[in-house]
């Protein structure tokens, strides 16, 4: 038997007025609401803290205690939400392009969610960072598809699917899977790698994103960026843990945990 989710603290935590169907509509609003509520952050990790994916634990961190997460946590709620909604959601493993050569190998790290609505099925991610998909995508081979920022495609060959993005005029690969049935230990052993390796770099860096309306907001350590629609971009590099904690505050709209091995992080940040 599933948990269930709080929809009703839930809408409130993303500032969801409207009722809660299993359409298109309501899918789209809760995506665009979600992504601007709740920033992608990896503050358990960066503190030697385990990542919990209990959906009740994922609810408690980012709807109750004003906290974000990154994809296992992001989809694995949202996922959550659309079954209570009563939509068909199957979870999906991704392997991360980002930066990356298409042909380097690389592990399993990412979580997507695959939603059917109205018989057709959409993909829906609001867990990719930088880059989090601001609405769900009709699940069609080599459509451009626009959304509240880039456009993004999927492309289909060789048994495997590739999502892209539009940056800058050029096509960029984000993450490759296939339609393989997942079990919840599959996100278990990948999430235990990305939260806990010496080698993952959600242990080592900090890393916050969150999506609003006119622009995405990203944190890589002290580097503070602005991206706006109309492709201009305002870089800061804070100077101080007090800095950090200001940005990640206002602009990322994150309740801190008070525990002192995140002030030691911020601390050798800005050292």
């Amino acid at each position: 038997m599933r948990p269930e989710i709080d929809l009703s603290a839930y809408a409130t935590r993303i500032g969801h007025l409207q009722p809660l169907h299993p359409d298109l509509a309501t899918v789209q609003a809760i995506v665009r609401a979600h992504v601007a509520a709740i920033a992608f952050e990896n503050l358990d990790p960066l503190m030697g803290k385990p990542v919990d994916l209990d959906p009740l634990a994922i609810e408690d961190k980012l709807v109750h205690r004003g906290r974000g997460g990154y994809c296992f946590e992001h989809n694995r709620l949202m996922a959550e939400v659309l079954r209570a909604i009563g939509l068909t959601v199957t979870p999906v493993i991704a392997r991360v392009l980002w930066n990356r050569p298409e042909d380097v190998p690389t592990a399993q790290t990412h979580m997507a969610l695959l939603a059917t609505i109205d018989d057709e099925r959409w993909l829906v991610d609001v867990g990719f960072g930088g880059l989090t998909l601001s609405s769900a995508l009709r699940f069609q081979a080599g459509m451009e598809q626009l959304t509240p920022h880039e456009p993004y495609r999927l492309l289909q060959g060789d048994g495997q699917w590739r999502l892209q993005a539009k940056v800058a005029g050029q096509w960029r690969p984000l993450y490759r899977f296939t339609l393989q049935p997942c079990e919840d230990v599959d996100f278990v052993v990948a999430n235990h790698y990305v939260s806990t390796h010496p080698d993952s770099p959600f242990t080592r860096e900090l890393m916050v994103a969150r999506t609003v309306p006119e622009q995405r907001l990203a944190l890589r350590n002290r580097e503070f960026t602005m991206h706006h629609r109309d492709g201009r971009s305002e870089h800061y590099t804070l100077g101080s843990a007090r800095e950090i904690r200001s940005v990640l505050e206002r602009h990322f709209m994150l309740v801190l945990p008070a525990h002192p091995a995140l002030d030691r992080r911020l601390a050798a940040l800005s050292a």
